[in-house]
């Protein structure tokens, strides 16, 4: 009997034993691969795997593929063997056992096809999760049963909520010490708003755990074999029989606070089926008014399989999410819903939410949302019109591809050579002129500078830059002008890390980072009057120019302008004259004399002066603004103003006070605080300078759950103590470098 034949009937045998029938009579591989592609849209689930970080989302995942027999081999995150788990196909990742990029691969499962993504769990690749979950239809919640809600699960949990994505919980690390189940569905309730409860208890926890017992069905469940693949179906241990039955009860009874039908079925005393527990469950969950828990231990093999039926059972396939498009009709913008029927008869329209640079070049990651997409069309980015031709497409085995001939709506799918930005839409058809709406891109929290060790690598380092901005819209990069060094700007230290690393990997650039300087200003405190001759005689013709006025600080909310204005009249300087005079004060302002910052905040008032028929020149009148300017420099009272940011904290609110003790000694001004469902969001204005080292600080102070974001709010003079101490270790400075030219000398 042919692999097809036993797929198509849904013949039960080990799937181990298929995997190896499949890679023995290799030409039945390619129909294994192709008869997964042709599914009807109710055997599609497009699923992402998101949690905390080491709460075993790789791990799970490596399960998944191993028992649908997507792999013959099984591979730990840190295993001995130095192979790594398959998602984790980057050396980094493989070193350090943690997941740095999402990666996606398909698998079948009981004629199923689950198309999945493994998402990181570090803060500082929260970016990947954002453009996974908004393609995906549903995710799989990994809690850790030791450590239970954690800071990033908050963050996943309020990822999921923005693109409505419903999800399973799945309770994993079972068989570790201090393992409590009811305590993590406990915090899932309180901590997250969830209406969770379990659809499994485990029998034995830490190193007793045996098997799991399935609420529903009232039965128990071992995995048995070398790998967890043999399941044997049992009757409840009798010490457990009245634990399961309460269980089930309180199932039903969440069921019924937020499902209409079930709730009909309590309240009168019918008898509640099974099926139409399971109907309930899959109506709410898809709703996100209730979240299944199932439990299980991955890396001892047991739990696994049934999570998989839960995906199958619980979550929607592409046909039960509604998609919109936004559509430009006349002066407005209206919404119009996806037809997610997988046949050609409607316009293509899929999203790009994802670039990865490949040794084939650009590979870019897409979801079809309508219609159907074949090789050799013609496809159009809404954001520019440019027309593209499909020149391959495949489909996705972390970093293995294997090519399809056509792709439909619900499908997950990559293409060589489109060049275009994360977010972008395409379409098959200019007239239809839809767009989809992109995935939330956080601001940046951390900015370095960085250099190239090597002035060498200056070519690799800039490819290599160009490349790692465009596929992670997390990450920039820009040359300030004001301190003379290239900053780069991420999600966190580890983030920064990861790309300074593979520079030096992927480009043979090894990096320094260092402490960006904070870019001061300086101003002028009370107006002061200039009048400053210039003239200059040393045989031909000779330098004159004469300029007065004023120079007077501008208002605060105005502190980061330069102005200059012209009040002459008459001819005592002509007006030809008059922008040289402006060129020569502006470029005095390039660098104060206080500190060597820029000069901000003042008007140049022109009021008058002299010229000579002959000797008058742009050249003399440039030298004579500069000089005026310098001579306000020295009569002048001057200060130092510094950048302040506008911060906003999110933390959990038992960190309220603690967060807002830090800020004060940092010398920030509390705006404004707000608390709801246990947290509390913190508005301050906050020095630039004082916030080096608060990302470490915060998520030391709230135990990993805080999260702050900052942006430029304005100018304001700094303290006296921070002025002095710059001003002196600018004169050392300039006293120092003077020195080395006259030893040079």
């Amino acid at each position: 009997m042919s692999i097809i034949t036993v797929l198509r009937h849904n013949i039960n045998f080990n799937t181990l034993s298929m995997y190896s029938y499949v890679c023995k009579n290799s030409r039945f591989l390619s129909s294994y691969i192709k008869f997964a592609e042709h599914k009807p849209i109710e055997k599609i689930r497009n699923i992402g795997i998101s949690a905390h970080i080491d709460s075993g989302k790789t791990t799970l995942t490596e399960r998944i593929l191993f028992y649908t027999g997507r792999i013959s081999q099984m591979h730990e995150v840190k295993g001995k063997d130095n192979v790594g788990a398959t998602m984790d196909s980057m050396e980094l990742e493989r070193q350090r056992g943690i997941t740095i990029q999402s990666a996606a691969t398909y698998t079948l499962w009981k004629d199923h096809n689950i198309n999945i993504i493994d998402t990181p769990g570090h803060v500082d690749f929260t970016v990947e999760v954002e453009r996974a979950l908004r393609v995906l239809d549903g995710a799989i919640l990994v809690l850790c049963a030791v450590g239970g809600v954690q800071s990033q699960t908050l963050t996943v949990n309020r990822q999921m909520k923005r693109y409505n994505v419903p999800c399973l919980a799945f309770i994993n690390k079972l068989d570790r010490m201090g393992a409590n189940h009811k305590k993590v569905v406990q915090q899932l309730n309180a901590k997250m708003g969830h209406n969770a409860a379990f659809l499994q208890l485990p029998i034995g926890l830490e190193s007793n755990m045996k098997g799991i017992i399935d609420i529903i069905s009232q039965k128990a469940i071992y995995f048995e074999g070398e790998f967890g693949n043999q399941i044997r179906e049992d009757e409840i241990p009798s010490d457990m029989r009245s634990e399961a039955g309460n269980t089930r009860q309180e199932l039903i009874e969440r069921l019924s606070n937020v499902d209409e039908k079930l709730g009909e079925m309590y309240i009168n005393d019918v008898k509640v089926q099974n099926e139409d527990i399971k109907n309930a469950i899959r109506r709410n969950c898809i709703k996100r008014k209730f979240t299944p828990v199932l439990l299980g231990t991955a890396l001892k093999n047991k739990g696994v399989q049934p999570l998989l039926d839960a995906v199958l059972d619980y979550l929607p396939n592409p046909g039960e999410v509604e998609n919109y498009a936004l559509q430009e009709r006349g002066d407005e913008t209206v919404k119009v819903l996806l037809d997610p029927k997988r046949t050609s008869g409607n316009p293509f329209v899929g999203l790009a939410f994802k670039l990865e640079a490949g040794k084939f070049g650009q590979l870019t990651y897409f979801r079809c949302y309508q219609g159907m997409l074949s090789k050799a069309d013609y496809i159009y980015n809404t954001r520019t019109n440019k027309k593209v031709r499909v020149q391959r497409v495949v489909r996705l085995h972390s970093n293995q591809m294997e090519d399809v001939n056509e792709v439909y709506a619900g499908d997950i799918f990559a293409l060589f050579g489109v060049d275009c930005a994360s977010g972008d839409t395409f379409i098959s058809n200019l007239n239809c002129s839809l767009s989809l709406e992109s995935m939330f891109v956080p601001d940046a929290v951390i900015s370095m500078s960085i250099q190239p060790r090597n002035s060498k690598d200056r070519d690799s380092f800039a490819k290599g830059i160009a490349r790692f901005t465009k596929e992670d819209p997390t990450l920039r990069f820009h040359y300030d002008v004001d301190i003379k060094e290239s900053i780069i700007s991420g999600m966190g230290e580890l983030h920064l890390e990861i790309y300074g690393q593979r520079l030096e990997r992927e480009y043979g650039c090894p990096v320094t980072f260092g402490k960006p300087k904070v870019s001061f200003r300086e101003t002028l405190m009370s107006s002061c009057e200039f009048d400053y001759l210039h003239k200059k005689q040393t045989g031909g013709a000779g330098q004159y120019g004469r300029v007065t006025g004023v120079i007077e600080p501008l208002p605060p909310h105005e502190n980061t302008k330069l102005e200059f204005v012209d009040k002459t009249v008459g001819t005592n300087i002509p007006k030809q004259y008059v922008p040289a005079v402006e060129r020569g004060f502006r470029s005095m302002c390039e660098c104060g004399h206080l500190t060597g910052h820029k000069v901000a905040g003042v008007k140049f008032i022109l009021k008058d002066g002299m010229h000579h028929c002959v000797d008058s020149s742009d050249y003399a009148f440039f030298l004579a603004a500069q000089g005026a300017v310098r001579d306000v420099y020295q009569q002048g009272a001057w200060r130092l103003l510094e950048p302040v940011m506008t911060v906003e904290v999110t933390a959990p609110s038992e960190f309220q006070g603690t967060v807002i003790s830090q800020i004060a000694k940092r010398s920030g001004i509390i705006l404004n605080t707000d608390t709801s469902d246990g947290w509390f969001a913190l508005e301050a204005e906050v020095p630039l300078n004082e916030m080096f080292g608060y990302t470490g600080e915060l998520r030391s102070l709230t135990q990993g759950k805080g999260e702050f974001t900052m942006e430029y709010a304005r100018y304001s003079p700094c303290q006296s103590a921070l002025e002095e101490e710059m001003i002196r270790q600018h004169q050392e400075s300039h006293n120092l470098n003077t020195n080395v030219r006259k030893r040079n000398q």
